[in-house]
């Protein structure tokens, strides 16, 4: 368990583990969440529907990605979600969001190139699941500097969330 409550679970996806620096395709992305969510369960003894899921960046897409593919979970927390590449509104990676029912916490900087917070918002409008943003003030993609506000902003939603 963590100082603030939550307990978290680091899952680094095979192209890390291998030393990498490109990413797996995404199937074996989503084929890595489905399988730690599913064996943390196990070790909780918990059902997966009562896991939250999340993660930073291209972590926390692909864990809405597997959630909108069905896998079971409590929630999503996407810190820095890349609704686009910087400079490429057009290429938008929303596609799944309608798929989504689960509740949301989208944790983003202010001055964020991979979505501002109006292109966010409009494209979580697309989400049928509650969804809640929280805007770090001046941060950018990698919110540096910000993680103890980040993890107080998480932990609240996610015990709100979870009673």
């Amino acid at each position: 368990m963590g100082a603030l409550g939550v307990r978290v679970e680091r899952c680094d996806f095979p192209y890390r583990l291998a030393g990498r620096r490109a990413p797996d395709r995404p199937p074996v992305l989503v084929a890595t969440v489905v399988e730690r969510a599913i064996s943390l369960a196990r070790t909780l003894a918990v059902p997966a529907g009562r896991i939250g899921l999340g993660g930073r960046s291209m972590g926390g897409r692909i864990c809405s990605m597997a959630v909108a593919e069905g896998l079971a979970a409590e929630a999503l927390v996407l810190v820095s979600y890349p609704l686009h590449p910087p400079g490429r509104p057009d290429r938008l990676r929303t596609e799944h969001f309608c798929d989504i029912t689960v509740p949301c916490l989208f944790v983003s900087g202010t001055r964020d190139a991979f979505g501002t917070p109006d292109e966010l918002e409009q494209a979580t409008s697309a989400i049928p699941g509650p969804v809640t943003h929280h805007w770090i003030d001046r941060g950018d993609h990698g919110l540096r500097n910000r993680d103890v506000e980040v993890a107080e902003v998480v932990a609240a939603w996610v015990a709100a969330v979870a009673t």
